[in-house]
């Protein structure tokens, strides 16, 4: 009979490098605190990186670089799945994922339907804000990004440039999606995005 600590790590071997992990992913190997220590241990030999609390990865490795840590998006993604929690990009995060800003931004401010919380991931930082069902309705990838980055440009303040760029984005969403999404944005928004059907 392996070792807990030897069939976690050989379960974390059989992953791709670069996969992120959670102390549960592991619970059928023994009981969570058997796991914490097993992964406590691999972080010292220095087989897994500890990103945040409770998130490991064996990073993937790079020629020129070394260890490739996992951006904070692909993070806050793998929380969202974990969790079986919707979020849905705002603020800056929302603008620079439309190509709208190319400043990247150090705090990811997500909403979400699940608990707010906050992670530092290296120098930048998630921020699970907590958000009313209404704004987590929106079903296109491209539609609900552009209702947040509208949001945080402001009403009027929408340059003729970014709404053309807008508008290009929109039109390779899903037909039924958008006029899904439309409805739902408030009234100055709907004006914009309507263009693009």
């Amino acid at each position: 009979m392996e070792s807990i600590g030897k069939q976690i790590e050989s379960a974390i071997r059989r992953k791709p490098r670069g996969t992120l992990f959670f102390p549960d992913d592991f619970s059928k190997y023994g009981s969570s605190d058997a796991v914490r220590k097993a992964l406590e241990r691999l972080t010292d030999r220095e087989q897994i990186v500890r990103v945040a609390q409770g998130i490991y990865v064996r990073p993937e490795e790079s020629k020129y670089l070394g260890a490739v840590m996992p951006s904070a998006e692909a993070v806050a993604d793998a929380i969202a799945k974990r969790d079986k929690i919707r979020t849905v990009p705002s603020g800056v995060y929302a603008l620079n994922a439309l190509g709208l800003s190319t400043q990247i931004p150090m705090k990811i401010v997500l909403l979400t339907d699940g608990s707010p919380r906050e992670m530092k991931i290296g120098r930048r930082t998630i921020t699970f804000k907590k958000t009313t069902p209404a704004n987590l309705l929106a079903k296109g990838k491209i539609s609900r990004l552009v209702i947040q980055a509208l949001k945080e440009m402001g009403n009027g303040k929408v340059s003729v440039e970014d709404e053309h760029k807008i508008l290009d984005l929109l039109r390779k969403e899903d037909q039924k999606d958008l006029e899904h999404d439309i409805s739902l944005a408030p009234v100055w928004i709907r004006k914009i995005m309507k263009k693009a059907l």
